[in-house]
């Protein structure tokens, strides 16, 4: 197994936050290209042209919202102050080199090869937002087949800190969170293996050492919330860290 890892997370992974512990996003903080980018991107890939079906799922109500999030990615990696994103016709070259052709008529499949971030398209339907679209590589313990269609309830099944308050509360946030005022929060656990793709059902057992303190891996996600201008549909996206125990040392308060 190849490891792919980060040498630090750019926040306070250590800080004790209530659920659901959301702060504002400042939109040039949404993309993130760090130092892993290449083994990430690698993997994606892999998974995208192995296990697409287990990865990649899209609701026909969802398509247009999901080319507006591609349309959107791309504006702000071709604003980055390092220009490490160029534009290739109808192509864009990365910073590892790859050239990723611009398909919209497969947009998350697109943005799935574009950066380390997963993507989540979450719509309203009657009184919850429900999972409509997803590029999912990097799960942390669920399986996108099984939350796909799923209003945020049911996503959460069985997360025991998810009380029903903490559920109402998401919900509002997802209700009230406007197109220029983006939300992000992050989680954090010790885990025994370093692997990004780690899909588990909610019928199986937790595997061992995922959330004890002993795990010789520290992951975090950074998951930020907004919502698309255009289609009104939210947006939930996920960018994974994976950091050593000795490197995570020199970050404990």
């Amino acid at each position: 197994m190849t490891e792919i890892l980060q040498r630090s997370i750019p926040y306070d992974a250590f800080e004790d936050k209530r659920l659901p512990g959301i702060a504002p996003l400042d939109m040039a903080d949404w993309l993130i290209v760090d130092d892993a980018y290449a083994g990430q991107m690698a993997r994606r890939e892999d998974l995208l042209a192995q296990s697409r079906s287990s990865v990649l799922a899209l609701d026909d109500s969802a398509f247009e919202a999901a080319q507006e999030l591609l349309d959107l990615a791309l504006s702000h990696l071709f604003s980055r102050d390092n220009n490490d994103f160029e534009r290739e016709d109808d192509a864009v070259k990365c910073p590892d080199g790859r050239v990723v052709e611009l398909d919209y008529s497969d947009p998350l499949g697109t943005l799935g090869r574009l950066t380390q971030e997963d993507f989540c398209l979450m719509g309203k339907r009657g009184e919850e937002h429900v999972l409509l679209g997803a590029v999912l590589c990097f799960p942390a313990s669920w399986k996108l087949s099984e939350k796909f269609m799923q209003p945020l309830i049911g996503i959460h099944i069985p997360v025991e800190p998810y009380t029903e308050d903490i559920a109402k509360r998401v919900q509002r946030l997802f209700d009230g969170v406007r197109s220029d005022r983006p939300l992000w929060r992050f989680n954090a656990l010790w885990y025994e293996d370093p692997e990004l793709h780690q899909p588990r059902s909610a019928f199986e057992p937790r595997r061992v050492g995922a959330g004890s303190d002993e795990g010789p891996y520290f992951r975090s996600e950074k998951q930020s919330i907004l919502k698309l201008p255009k289609s009104g549909m939210a947006v939930f996206s996920i960018h994974t860290f994976v950091v050593k125990r000795e490197d995570m040392r020199t970050a404990q308060p």
